[in-house]
């Protein structure tokens, strides 16, 4: 097997189902026609038994052949949106780090969608294609800070060896702009990486860089 081919298949393990166009993305970008060239190994791979896929998605969504995740699964649109996440991030600097959904500790604690280093700032980061209640904003919040004054964070193993332990901005993808207020955690929100790069400039967003 090809080292491109294993890295398509880890691929799919680590952010467990990737459209066609997210493969030519990450993994045929620097290619002339980098569908094309995903078409053919993506077939192959199939072929082989090496993948699966839900092929009653536009593109293609494809698995690793062993995926415990249902081809119809209302999961895959969330998968897919962290993997478009990932995509954009790696457009400016790839991520030193980049965990899907860690776990940070017992049932009460915070659920990111992933964990990630990204220009030498470790970030948690919520991904929502819907619009939360206050409510459930609040809960999300007050488990942050339950998490923030519990400390265990500043024994991380991608804590900093020559500084203080930092915890992490938590940064929001959504469209919607919620008022967000702590006195312990530092918030990031944007509809995109795109429109945090363009606002990077401003005096508030200094510190993400």
């Amino acid at each position: 097997m090809r080292a491109r081919d294993k890295a398509i298949i880890n691929d799919l393990y680590r952010f467990r189902c990737m459209s066609r166009d997210d493969i030519a993305d990450i993994h045929f970008g620097d290619m002339r026609n980098p569908t094309k060239e995903a078409n053919v190994v993506l077939k192959r791979l199939r072929r082989d038994g090496h993948i699966d896929a839900n092929t009653q998605m536009q593109p293609y969504v494809y698995f690793a052949a062993d995926s415990k995740i249902k081809r119809s699964s209302q999961k895959i649109a969330h998968f897919l949106g962290i993997v478009g996440f990932y995509r954009e991030l790696i457009r400016y600097e790839a991520p030193t780090v980049f965990d899907i959904e860690p776990k940070l500790g017992d049932k009460g604690t915070p659920e990111p969608d992933t964990f990630t280093i990204w220009k030498g700032t470790p970030f948690f980061i919520e991904i929502q294609r819907s619009q939360y209640s206050e409510r459930i904003m609040s809960e999300k919040i007050t488990r942050y800070e339950r998490y923030y004054y519990e400390e265990e964070w500043r024994y991380a193993s991608w804590q900093p060896k020559d500084r203080p332990p930092v915890f992490p901005y938590i940064w929001i993808i959504s469209e919607v702009n919620y008022r967000l207020a702590s006195s312990c955690l530092r918030f990031v929100q944007s509809k995109s990486v795109a429109e945090l790069i363009e606002r990077t400039e401003t005096p508030q967003y200094k510190a993400v860089r």
